[in-house]
């Protein structure tokens, strides 16, 4: 991965799903969160897709659906990040 900054936007986004659901390297994590540290757009988009993961979380839990179903669901779902609700 190449080393993000402000005029790679584009990068960051490209692997915002990614970095929300944990399957970057240690390395391209810190890399993804400098960037977001630095460019509010990004931010913004990280932000916005953070609360559609939240809200399917918090639907998912409020399903009536066999404990198995639900429990492979979760399972596929990024682990919740501290200080999110």
């Amino acid at each position: 991965m190449t080393r993000l900054d402000r005029t790679n936007c584009e990068e960051a986004f490209r692997r915002l799903d990614d970095f929300l659901d944990r399957r970057l390297t240690p390395d391209e994590m810190r890399i993804i969160q400098e960037h977001l540290d630095i460019c509010a757009w990004c931010t913004r988009e990280f932000s916005f897709e953070a609360s559609v993961l939240q809200g399917v979380k918090r639907k998912v839990r409020q399903l009536d659906a066999p404990t198995d179903l639900v429990s492979k669901i979760l399972s596929q779902l990024p682990p919740e990040q501290e200080g999110q609700s």
